[in-house]
């Protein structure tokens, strides 16, 4: 069986585990998909306005 310092070690190393697996699975499911989608919506706004500066300065 385990010596109590082997019980302590597994169970640091259960913890730490479970800490990085939900951590993971919130950055993927929630931080990247959010980071990756205001990037976009931001540069899709960024083209709109060069393309409504480029229209306004051809009509001036």
């Amino acid at each position: 069986m385990f010596d109590f310092d082997q019980y302590l070690g597994f169970l640091a190393f259960l913890g730490i585990f479970t800490l990085g697996f939900w951590l993971m699975l919130f950055l993927i499911t929630f931080v990247i998909p959010y980071w990756i989608g205001g990037s976009l919506i931001e540069r899709l706004n960024e083209i709109k306005e060069e393309k409504k500066a480029k229209r306004e300065a051809a009509t001036h």
